[in-house]
């Protein structure tokens, strides 16, 4: 999944950014409100987590203006003012979801995460499809009951393509929502990462899971359609 941090507190921004790399997000992260926006508009994210305090724009008017443009994506409003009309007023403007400072940073780690679920219309936590469990708060795998152990960028992918199971899944849009504008990316990363998923996820006698449709993509599902 793929993270935009607008933030202007550089060291919480720094360290924020650091754990959704751990937690295996891709993120791009700003402390200026204008630059936000740009971000934004420009990129296809799945959650946008915003400060109000901004220099340049102001959060509310970042988000003002984005769903006045018609961007529908996931926004968590992060800020010191904890007022009951202060958080209203956010979730009157368009905001997905509000937290307070100080936070503690496993509950806005989880609360992006049901964010993310949400922009894909999953209300269940754990994904299941054939014999793949998959439980992103944990960041565990199953393949018929055995633990699968994969990197935070592995189990991206993966979760990315459990989302979107049964549809076909281009490598731009890979790109686009697990590596972020610092990544360097090689001409055959995607494959390459799939390639390891795969054999990963490969079990005596079980079916392949990921599927290549050729020239479009992949697909994750229990049998080849």
């Amino acid at each position: 999944m793929r993270l935009l941090l607008v933030e202007d507190s550089e060291r919480l921004r720094r360290s924020l950014a650091t754990a959704f790399k751990r937690s295996g997000y891709a993120v791009d992260a700003t402390g200026d409100g204008c630059e936000g926006l740009w971000l934004a508009e420009a990129n296809d994210y799945d959650v946008v987590v915003l400060d109000l305090m901004l220099p340049g724009l102001d959060g509310l008017a970042v988000l003002g203006r984005l769903r006045a443009r018609g961007r529908d994506t996931q926004i968590l409003l992060l800020t010191a003012r904890d007022t009951v009309e202060d958080r209203v007023r956010g979730l009157r403007e368009g905001a997905d979801d509000y937290l307070v400072k100080p936070f503690a940073l496993e509950e806005l780690l989880a609360r992006v995460q049901a964010l993310c679920r949400r922009s894909y219309r999953q209300k269940r936590p754990r994904l299941l499809i054939g014999d793949l469990e998959l439980d992103p708060a944990a960041r565990r795998v199953r393949r018929a009951g055995q633990p699968v152990e994969l990197t935070a960028r592995e189990f991206a992918l993966l979760e990315y393509l459990a989302l979107r199971r049964g549809t076909v899944v281009s490598r731009q849009e890979i790109e686009a929502h697990l590596y972020d504008d610092q990544a360097d990316l090689m001409s055959n990363v995607v494959d390459s990462a799939v390639c390891v998923l795969r054999r990963k996820l490969a079990a005596p006698g079980a079916p392949p899971l990921i599927h290549t449709r050729r020239g479009l993509g992949y697909v994750l599902e229990p049998e080849a359609a």
